[in-house]
């Protein structure tokens, strides 16, 4: 492979790759607000001094859905969120968390094999055996069972705390038929128990284990986690199933839908800055008429907006078709 430089007067910001085979040296151009990352797990404060919730673009919900938000706020009850994809249905848990704010968000992305227990806790009794075999054979003692006990995101959320936290249970249709059912003496009484601990002598009592929350512990009493302030519980369903009338009526519904062009505007001025929404014009209008034919998600718009404004040849019949692409295509 021949490797050339890059001839700034023939390199648009728009074509990075050509398909001819040769190799340059280009620079990227900056990723999409929404496709950058730090690198830097600890997002307490960015090099800038500035927090990143105080940068995230302004949620936009309608007043119809902030009633419903507040009213599971007074009456502390999980919200079950539905909507098409790309709502902002997963989103909505980082808006409350940051305009009440409640510090990061405890996400557990639910799938076919999600169980309750593992979002409660996890006893590494593997490694924790291992260890003291170890320690055994060196004369030492046996190691501190908290060092091998993790709190999940559900068991992190209700740890007693002054202020709640906001946990995300994400695509909860995606679990076990059984799963909500599982959750309701947990969201019922607000606590739950780790038997490994429960059953410690009297002298061990008081056990620090991990947290969801990198490295950060807390003190376990007896075996017991129970909260102080039930937690904002966000749960998300694409609707691929129906719950247990149970499990609904310990939730309050909420539906999301399809943001109209008003709010298409104050996305997109939100994501790129008011500037952007002279290069929206005539691409709202596009999006519009094709999601009234398809299903199609806002971000598929910003995409377009942002590509638009990087000097991509956005032909109706061409890439922008490939960028509002039909999400189910049996549908």
């Amino acid at each position: 492979m021949t490797s050339v430089p890059d001839a700034g007067a023939e390199h648009s910001g728009w074509e990075l790759f050509r398909g001819d085979g040769h190799q340059r040296t280009v620079g990227l151009p900056e990723a999409p607000p929404w496709r950058r990352f730090d690198g830097d797990t600890d997002t307490a404060e960015d090099d800038d001094g500035t927090a990143p919730e105080a940068r995230r673009p302004h949620y936009v919900i309608g007043r119809d859905e902030v009633e419903v938000i507040n009213a599971a706020l007074h009456l502390r009850r999980p919200l079950l969120v539905t909507g098409h994809p790309g709502v902002g249905k997963t989103s909505l848990a980082e808006a409350i968390a940051h305009e009440l704010d409640l510090g990061p968000v405890l996400r557990w992305p639910v799938n076919s094999r999600s169980t309750l227990h593992d979002a409660l806790y996890r006893y590494d009794a593997i490694g924790r055996l291992q260890e003291s075999g170890l320690r055994t054979d060196k004369g030492q003692a046996a190691p501190n069972i908290g060092n091998y006990v993790r709190l999940g995101a559900l068991g992190t959320a209700l740890v007693p705390t002054d202020r709640p936290r906001v946990l995300l249970v994400d695509e909860l249709d995606k679990g076990d038929v059984d799963l909500p059912n599982d959750l309701l003496t947990v969201f019922e009484e607000g606590s739950f128990e780790i038997p490994e601990l429960s059953r410690l002598p009297e002298t061990q009592r008081q056990v620090d284990v991990f947290t969801a929350d990198r490295d950060r512990r807390v003190t376990v009493s007896r075996g017991f986690v129970r909260c102080t302030e039930f937690p904002v519980v966000v749960i998300t369903s694409n609707g691929e199933r129906d719950f247990p009338p149970a499990f609904r009526r310990r939730c309050l519904p909420l539906y999301l839908a399809d943001p109209r062009e008003g709010q298409l505007r104050e996305i997109i001025a939100g994501h790129l800055g008011p500037e952007a929404l002279a290069d929206a014009e005539g691409l709202i209008q596009t999006f519009l008429e094709q999601r009234d034919l398809k299903e199609l998600a806002t971000d598929q718009l910003l995409n377009a907006v942002f590509l638009r404004r990087g000097g991509a040849p956005l032909a109706p019949d061409g890439l922008l078709q490939t960028v509002l692409h039909q999400l189910n295509p049996g549908g």
